[in-house]
């Protein structure tokens, strides 16, 4: 398989669930804005959609969305544990975070990111990035360290990556303890060492 990926976006998400995996895989950065992969090919053309992440599969297709990457690396390798077993309310809990955190919190922070965006346009962004933090730190409360059945899923990587936005959008996570605590956990975690080295983030 082969990761379609930009640096620090949303498919370092997949990136790190492909480490967790433990199976071999190859990844190739991708400029959106010109369209073009690092390798010079017209990303377009096999992703129309133009955005990151892309997933080229063993027989060459390709598959796009992130939660669905997330969900199919899981499942592919069911012995590496990035998903409770399909059918049972943990799974239905792990695929409610997904959703949750890319139509909401991903979401809310596309104006910080957004070429053309006004000041009032990324206050306003912040405020809503605050709102759903607020949730999350609830959630988190005194109990497990991972969003679901207390071990490290798909979700808790997804989560990690679209939270650590906050440290290069203006945000302090100082307000929000127990998620700033899990962002340092998840960034410890291996895989997201490795995924993080190999897309340059960190030394």
């Amino acid at each position: 398989m082969k990761l379609y990926y930009k640096p620090g976006a949303c498919s370092l998400a997949s990136h790190i669930a492909l480490h967790e995996s433990g199976r071999p895989f190859d990844i190739e950065a991708v400029d959106t804005v010109a369209g073009r992969t690092e390798g010079g090919a017209d990303y377009r053309a096999m992703n129309p959609k133009g955005y990151v992440p892309a997933l080229r599969l063993e027989d060459g297709s390709i598959l796009t969305e992130g939660p669905a990457i997330l969900q199919y690396i899981a499942d592919r390798h069911p012995e590496a544990g990035l998903a409770p077993v399909p059918g049972t309310l943990a799974r239905t809990r792990m695929q409610e975070q997904l959703n949750w955190i890319g139509t909401e919190l991903h979401k809310a922070f596309g104006p910080l990111f957004r070429e053309g965006s006004t000041e009032a346009d990324k206050a306003k962004a912040r405020i809503n990035v605050a709102g759903k933090f607020d949730l999350i730190e609830a959630q988190l409360g005194d109990g497990p360290a991972w969003l679901v059945a207390d071990q490290f899923s798909v979700a808790d990587a997804y989560l990690f990556v679209v939270a650590n936005w906050a440290n290069f959008t203006g945000i302090d996570l100082v307000g929000w303890p127990r998620l700033a605590a899990f962002v340092d956990r998840s960034a410890a975690h291996p895989s997201a060492q490795a995924a993080m080295r190999a897309e340059g983030l960190i030394q």
